[in-house]
């Protein structure tokens, strides 16, 4: 071979080792994600995942992606290795051999892309086996209806009499069914770390089931375009240990605790005195309302606002002065509070544990 054919292909090889580096680079900067399932990151991951649902999902995803990997690499190689192998030289005018068709690559690149989508498919329906499988007897799951509302999840406990929101707390270790219903419009569940996402429809029921390995907060979104707040309608799943699971659940079951504070005092005066009780639920007063969320023990819960905000004084004040404001299109209305009526209101709802 002569010096003229050999710069070309030795610059093609050279590009192509390239690829294949920069291809190891990225799989090793992405190693940490596709790690099996561990402690939940700060943001939410369906490659960390912390449940057996996420895990299958994340095998399928790391064999699709190496595939993906090494198809990418062969054929980029290939384009390059063709451009400078048989680029036209500066000095020669003469027309290039006409080829016409190669039966063995053109019956070599139906079969391999053939043999890849059955792969795939064979994993992908190994995968829907695994979810549609669960590890326990009946008798050690628990049921959790889930319910879609705009811009919130409502959750209902019915073998525990528990009603709360925003907030799902399960158990470890414990297959948790959930029943997803909406009560407006189509909604989707979805909690990257412990399942893939679920459709939540009015007047009509889906079905899956999570269950986390370890403790701690697994953060979802709603994952279905439900209006101005879309991308504010947010979900905390909760795992608590059995113990602090029966522990909560004890606590919960309780009715409101009654406020010693002059403030909060004079906070439940004016809940239960407004149009509050029209919308809300707080066990063991005069409000019994189901259209927006359970406040029985909304001082327990991690955020306020669908999820949008973290439960502190000064963000239930926010939410308490003007709702529409800090959430485009929330059913809940600005009812005007003065400032001294929403610090009263916001020490009564802090007592609410």
């Amino acid at each position: 071979m002569n010096g003229s054919l050999r710069t070309p292909i030795r610059r093609a090889w050279l590009l192509s080792c390239a690829l294949l580096v920069m291809t190891a680079l990225l799989l090793v900067a992405v190693g940490p994600a596709l790690a099996q399932e561990g402690v939940p990151p700060q943001q939410p991951s369906a490659l960390a995942p912390a449940g057996p649902n996420s895990a299958a999902i994340a095998n399928v995803f790391n064999i699709v992606l190496v595939i993906a990997a090494v198809v990418f690499v062969v054929v980029e190689g290939l384009i390059v290795f063709s451009a400078l192998r048989f680029r036209r030289k500066a000095k020669d005018t003469s027309e290039p051999v006409q080829v016409h068709g190669n039966t063995k690559a053109e019956i070599a690149w139906t079969i391999v892309p053939a043999l890849i989508v059955v792969t795939l498919f064979v994993l992908a329906l190994q995968t829907l086996q695994t979810l549609d499988t669960k590890p326990a007897a009946a008798a050690e799951q628990m049921t959790v209806k889930v319910i879609g509302h705009r811009f919130w999840w409502e959750y209902q406990y019915p073998d525990l009499k528990i009603t709360t929101a925003t907030d799902l707390v399960i158990p470890t270790g414990k297959v948790v069914n959930l029943e997803l219903s909406s009560g407006d419009v189509i909604h989707s569940f979805w909690i990257p770390q412990l399942n893939g996402k679920t459709d939540a429809f009015p007047n009509h029921v889906n079905f899956t089931w999570i269950q986390a390995n370890t403790p701690g907060a697994y953060l979802g979104q709603c994952a279905e375009l439900c209006g101005p707040s879309h991308a504010n309608m947010r979900a905390v799943v909760i795992a608590k240990t059995p113990e602090e699971f029966d522990q909560w659940v004890k606590d919960q079951q309780a009715s409101a605790a009654q406020p010693a504070d002059a403030l909060a005092q004079q906070g439940q005066q004016i809940l239960l005195a407004g149009a509050c009780i029209g919308c809300h639920t707080i066990e063991g007063t005069a409000a019994q309302g189901k259209v927006g969320p359970n406040l029985t023990h909304i001082a327990s819960r991690t955020s306020i606002a669908g999820g949008m905000l973290t439960n502190t004084e000064g963000n239930l004040k926010r939410w308490l002065t003007n709702p529409p404001a800090v959430k485009p299109d929330a059913v809940m209305p600005n009812l005007n509070l003065t400032q001294s009526d929403v610090s009263a209101l916001t020490a009564y709802l802090q007592t609410l544990k």
